[in-house]
């Protein structure tokens, strides 16, 4: 049985792929503010006690402590239990790059939560060597609805070991699979 064509033409396609790119946060950095869900930063809250919100805005930050563009978080030093949910543009790599740098020379613990795109050059040289906890599913952002993208939270720790942990989507941590290799240390 042949599908059935949902196009008249090819250039009509094109204009169709054009159209749905410019929405999708894939291919631009005009909707890179996600707001973290609730149950998800009280459960990383409870867990970490986080001291600083380090990429922030007045009205997204869950923390009384945070950075914003003004005082923009990737020039202050970051130290203590920190949370960071970046914006997911161009510069995510900055910010995690930063958050690896922080936690091996400032003995800070970074928790982020970026999509989890194991394809890029700073997942494998930052993320792959941290805890990272992947989700079943896509995360429902408060102010955006579902993710276009797969999301992971990589917790990274002055001598923490590369562990890889699945997370059931409705909040409650369900370990089903452990990796355990050593970290590379600076």
């Amino acid at each position: 049985m042949s599908r059935i064509r949902q196009y008249e033409s090819n250039a009509e396609r094109q204009r169709a792929y054009r159209k749905r790119r410019k929405r999708s946060v894939h291919f631009s950095s005009k909707s890179d503010n996600w707001r973290t869900p609730e149950w998800l930063f009280r459960a990383l809250n409870e867990e970490f006690t986080f001291d600083v919100d380090v990429c922030a805005s007045a009205e997204n930050t869950q923390l009384p402590v945070f950075y914003d563009k003004k005082t923009n978080g990737l020039k202050q030093k970051w130290t203590g239990s920190c949370w960071m949910n970046p914006p997911y543009g161009r510069t995510i790599g900055k910010w995690v790059q930063k958050a690896y740098v922080s936690a091996r020379r400032n003995n800070a613990v970074v928790v982020c939560l970026i999509p989890a795109r194991t394809d890029t050059k700073y997942w494998h040289r930052y993320c792959a060597k941290a805890e990272v906890r992947f989700f079943q599913g896509r995360l429902k952002f408060n102010n955006a609805g579902p993710a276009p993208f797969p999301s992971a939270v990589v917790v990274f720790k002055r001598n923490g070991t590369a562990v890889t942990i699945y997370v059931s989507r409705y909040g409650s941590y369900v370990i089903i699979v452990m990796i355990f290799e050593r970290a590379e240390t600076c």
